[in-house]
């Protein structure tokens, strides 16, 4: 009898803990500690600290357009790297960010970005049509392309990437990482998205990143 009693209680945890989770976030103030800020920090004489952040950037979309840091004033986006013939970890990895989108897919604030590491061949076409299979919101979810050292280059300095090495798309790397990145463009948050636990992380620290903006935005 003990042992059913606790079946059901774990049941009821697994089913209702994210429910739980959210309306605390919602209600009053945030009593979860604050996410990480990844990355070198620097501290200054005043005693405030100088973090990281991602530098300026301008890609093209698999619409055409050109995208830059400017286009996130104001935004939260999860980032990751892929290249559109990847056939392993990338439509994996990618099928876990098409979930997370859906589930932000009405908030404005959020964005994702996904840049490939062989733009040689991932041409806009490319990608246009890889987001179409995926069945991707254009204007959510942004397949970025452009020059190749200037992507080597944001992973590795930017992104913080540390493999990102190489000379073709499949020595670069295979990261699965996704990243969580705030409205000051500074790492908040690294998950890997092949697994489904951690990919559940960062949809629940989206929602934790959100409240802390709403609670500075109170005062």
């Amino acid at each position: 009898m003990k042992t059913q009693n606790l079946k059901r209680i774990l049941i009821l945890i697994i089913l209702f803990g994210s429910s739980i989770f959210y309306l605390l976030l919602i209600q009053g103030k945030n009593h979860f500690n604050k996410l990480e800020i990844y990355g070198p920090k620097e501290p200054v004489a005043n005693g405030d600290t100088i973090y990281h952040t991602i530098p300026p950037f301008s890609f093209v979309n698999q619409e055409g357009k050109v995208i830059t840091e400017k286009d996130l004033e104001g935004k939260i986006f999860v980032a990751s790297f892929f290249f559109a013939t990847c056939p392993k970890i990338c439509p994996k990895m990618n099928y876990n960010i098409k979930g997370v989108a859906e589930k932000f897919r009405l908030d404005q604030r959020i964005k994702f970005l996904s840049f490939t590491v062989d733009p040689e061949k991932d041409s806009v076409e490319a990608l246009s049509a890889y987001a179409k299979e995926r069945e991707a919101d254009n204007s959510q979810w942004w397949f970025l392309t452009g020059n190749k050292d200037s992507i080597y280059s944001i992973a590795r300095d930017g992104f913080l990437v540390p493999a990102a090495g190489g000379k073709t798309a499949e020595d670069f790397f295979h990261s699965q990482d996704l990243m969580l990145i705030d409205k000051e463009k500074r790492i908040r948050g690294i998950y890997d998205g092949l697994d489904q636990a951690e990919v559940k992380r960062l949809c629940d620290e989206v929602e934790v990143l959100l409240q802390e903006y709403k609670e500075k935005e109170a005062g």
